[in-house]
């Protein structure tokens, strides 16, 4: 007997860095000194007072209980605070804040609680794998919008406002742009709202790379308006190298935050105490963290820059976060490309077709990686040049 899976499972497929990540470490084990130059997991330690505040309140009184869905108080008013500090948005801890087990699971949420099967959504192309995943699954439909070197990866609004939006409920953006780097910027921002109130539109701003080499940080709730028609998701794994402990946020008007809570509280128990703890040390710490990481990943940009312009790639040094979007040159395939260097080479690159089909012609490398190992990369693959 057989038990068939859900037809849901038929929309996506296993996500790409967990299946090539399998035969990367298959070809590590089988002794190839493999330098993994493609996926955006930090390398570098958090903060020190991070560390210690969740050494400390593993023994606090009732750490081991069930926590709220809503997250400790202390953490809310941390995240507040944050936010009027770093993006000059004020946000009501009470009511206008979500704690998440990281932002990607508030992609979920979100979308269990706004999208009904047939409904439609707007994902940039190219963007993250996971916004058109997650719509399959939830059983609406992705609706790519195109996101273009020649238009600075910015939507082209006048293209979109002819398109039949009458289905779409749900509009993704992501700035600063994974995997391209565009930062964004206000008048992009106000064209996004002006355009998601025309249309009746919920738009999402996922923004994880705010203060990774990017002097601006900025937050689409900053703009006058914002609330009624925007959320945006934020994270802690990439600007405190805290991946690996899950740790985001969901901002945004009350009345939204109470929907995706009644999800939030149907799918977990609480985020344990320790974290959130970590989390609060994290979002006070000083300004000279965010300078001296911002210092290691941009001696490392320096040297991919270096390793791209050897595979004769063309790339923007005005692109932010903490990856480096290059283009192959001309009739070059980015998949064979990459698996031609990780078999010869033993180094893996992501290539920019997982992204969508704008993403072609383009390889995206990672700054989650010691400079050694850069300049080892360099090395072998100057030889192949």
């Amino acid at each position: 007997m057989s038990i068939q899976t859900a037809k849901r499972l038929e929309t996506v497929e296993e996500y790409y860095f967990s299946k090539k990540l399998r035969e990367v470490r298959a070809l590590a084990a089988s002794g190839k000194p493999i330098l993994n130059m493609a996926i955006g997991s930090p390398d570098l330690d958090p903060p020190k007072e991070v560390v210690e505040a969740i050494q400390g309140a593993v023994v606090l009184d009732g750490a081991h209980k069930y926590q709220s869905y809503q997250g400790i108080p202390e953490l809310r008013s941390a995240i507040s605070d944050f936010y009027k500090i770093k993006y000059n948005v004020i946000l009501n801890p009470e009511n206008e804040i979500l704690p998440l087990m990281g932002s990607k699971e508030g992609i979920m949420h979100i979308s269990l609680a706004y999208l009904n099967e047939g409904d439609e959504v707007l994902i940039p192309n190219p963007g993250y794998p996971t916004y058109t995943s997650v719509t399959n699954l939830v059983g609406a439909k992705p609706i790519y919008y195109d996101l273009v070197a020649g238009n600075g990866w910015e939507p082209n609004f006048e293209i979109l406002s002819k398109k039949d939006l009458s289905k779409v409920k749900i509009m993704w953006v992501n700035y600063p742009h994974m995997p391209t780097g565009a930062n964004g910027n206000i008048d992009l921002f106000k064209k996004l709202i002006d355009f998601a109130t025309d249309h009746d539109i919920l738009l999402i701003n996922d923004n994880p790379y705010s203060f990774i080499l990017n002097d601006n940080p900025l937050s689409i709730l900053s703009i006058p308006g914002a609330k009624k028609v925007a959320l945006e998701l934020n994270s802690l794994s990439k600007t405190f190298n805290m991946a690996g402990w899950r740790v985001g946020m969901v901002s945004g008007s009350d009345d939204k935050i109470e929907a995706i809570l009644k999800v939030k509280s149907n799918m977990d128990s609480g985020m344990f105490q320790g974290i959130q703890k970590g989390a609060i040390a994290a979002l006070n710490i000083s300004e000279s963290w965010y300078s001296e990481m911002n210092t290691i990943y941009n001696k490392r940009r320096e040297r991919i820059w270096e390793l791209a312009s050897i595979l004769g790639c063309t790339y923007d040094k005005t692109a932010t976060g903490m990856f480096v979007w290059a283009k192959l040159p001309e009739g070059i395939n980015a998949v064979e490309f990459i698996d031609s260097i990780l078999y010869e080479n033993s180094v893996f690159i992501t290539p920019g077709d997982i992204f969508g089909s704008n993403g072609k012609g383009y390889i995206r490398f990672s700054l989650c990686v010691t400079k050694n190992n850069i300049n080892e990369a360099i090395k072998r693959l100057q030889v192949e040049a």
